[in-house]
């Protein structure tokens, strides 16, 4: 039997249309009848990142700007020392230990250790147009690695190719262990080491620069023991050498 199709009770009503033959009309729609207009959706594109390679390229850039930046200073800095060298040929001040006198010395059975030691240094400034200004310098005297007498020199200044003589009374009061204070007892004679730090700086012209840590060593003296009776032993210093070091802080690192 073949499937027949009846058609809708209802008709289906035909589209309106518009005066005067024109195309249909639809009803409005609610944004309308209210005389609003809703606002049209419009997709926003992404900004795309920018690309890597510019920001490599800008680091390498500046890197290389600041290495050659920091060339030039240092070949800068380089030709002004030359020209400085040529022209005032600096030189590091020279000390000798001009004479040492060790006025009294004893140790005592509780190993109290009394000693006073009169100390004669001589500074000469080799250069012609330098000055050096020194501080106050702090003097001691070893034996052995013992503390046998601490003093101090005054500040001073010294003009070019001038040599100066420093004068100092350097005593020790300390209690030794009883090994220390055993082996200065049955010594006959000290050999001694004598240590001198301070600050110099150098003045050229009306110009000044900081003033640097140096560190003198003096080495070669050896003395007798005077007792009791004896009169004061004059050291021997025609060996005595002594060699300056500067002695630079920077943060906690420190080079001698």
């Amino acid at each position: 039997m073949e499937d027949r199709v009846y058609p809708s009770s209802k008709p289906i009503p035909p589209p309106p249309q518009a005066a005067n033959g024109g195309p249909p009309s639809f009803p409005p729609t609610k944004g309308q009848a209210y005389g609003t207009t809703l606002p049209t959706y419009r997709p926003q594109a992404r900004k795309a990142p920018p690309p890597r390679r510019r920001r490599r390229g800008r680091c390498c850039s500046c890197c290389l700007w600041f290495t050659l930046i920091l060339i030039v200073l240092v070949f800068l800095a380089a030709v002004a020392a030359g020209v400085f060298y040529l022209i005032y040929r600096p030189h590091r001040p020279v000390f000798d230990v001009s004479g040492l006198r060790l006025a009294a010395f004893n140790v005592s059975a509780a190993g109290q250790l009394t000693s006073r030691i009169n100390l004669n240094v001589t500074a000469r400034n080799p250069n012609r147009k330098l000055v050096y200004l020194y501080d106050t310098a702090s003097v001691s005297v070893l034996s052995d690695g013992v503390d046998v007498g601490d003093g101090s020199f005054p500040a001073f200044v010294q003009d070019s190719k001038n040599t100066t003589l420093l004068s100092a009374t350097l005593t020790s009061g300390q209690t030794l262990d009883a090994t220390a204070a055993s082996d200065l007892r049955k010594r006959t004679s000290l050999p001694l080491e004598i240590n001198v730090s301070t600050k110099v700086g150098v003045k050229i012209g009306s110009l000044k620069t900081k003033k640097l840590g140096i560190r003198v060593r003096c080495s070669g003296v050896n003395v007798a023991v005077p007792t009791r009776k004896a009169a004061p032993a004059t050291a021997s210093t025609s060996n005595a050498s002594c060699k300056v070091k500067l002695h630079l802080k920077i943060w906690k690192l420190t080079i001698s």
